[in-house]
């Protein structure tokens, strides 16, 4: 069966947790390339779309959403951190309903001109993206910097970050996959030129039939 092709091309920027995919990004913006954050869709269709939310207090029950209606994450992940059975079924919910607004949106750029577009997503090739986008970027950062990242960013301890690190596809399976790698292993200053370079070559790969 054919592939079904985005409105306009794309490309993914992934990498592991606390490997700086939102950072390398902000630079994309200021480069006024589009970004479109697969994460942020999830969280959205999570409260707004009726049939996901349905499907996930199906699966993980009422507690997946707190009084006020809004995602309770911090429960969410906790379950989905510690049983690879749940994350499957979580994903198999919500990865369909996010590449169909990825899609919607996409088409949106194309009416308003955009050539092309990024994809920030943590979990591109578990969820089957890479079967539609132009190229995917990998973010990389050593497991320690990556690990103290997460810890000061979201206040949790170093066996937190490395359970949900275990939960991800490993650093070495994602860049062997990838077709770019950035390396962000030091400041920002020192990461903007590697992604202006990259960019260099994505934009002759979007021009790509």
């Amino acid at each position: 069966m054919a592939v079904q092709q985005p409105p306009i091309p794309a490309f993914g920027v992934t990498g592991g947790i606390g490997s700086g995919k939102s950072a390398v990004c902000t630079i994309l913006k200021r480069m006024e390339v589009p970004v479109l954050s697969a994460d942020l869709i999830a969280r959205d269709l999570s409260v707004a779309d009726s049939v996901v939310r349905r499907k996930i207090i199906a699966l993980l029950g009422p507690s997946a959403y707190r009084s006020d209606g809004s995602y309770d994450r911090p429960f969410v992940a906790e379950r989905v951190f510690s049983d690879s059975t749940i994350q499957h079924k979580l994903e198999s919910i919500v990865h369909p309903a996010v590449e169909r607004a990825l899609f919607e949106r996409l088409a949106s750029l194309k009416a308003a001109g955009r050539a092309f577009a990024a994809v920030e997503a943590a979990l591109v090739f578990e969820a089957g993206m890479d079967r539609w986008l132009r190229a995917v970027v990998v973010v990389e950062a050593p497991e320690q910097l990556r690990i103290e990242r997460v810890m000061t960013r979201d206040g949790v301890d170093a066996a937190s970050v490395r359970r949900r690190m275990r939960a991800q596809l490993s650093a070495a399976e994602i860049r062997k996959r990838a077709d770019i790698v950035i390396e962000n292993d030091g400041s920002p200053a020192e990461l903007e030129p590697r992604v202006h370079f990259a960019l260099t070559i994505l934009r002759t790969l979007m021009k790509k039939g």
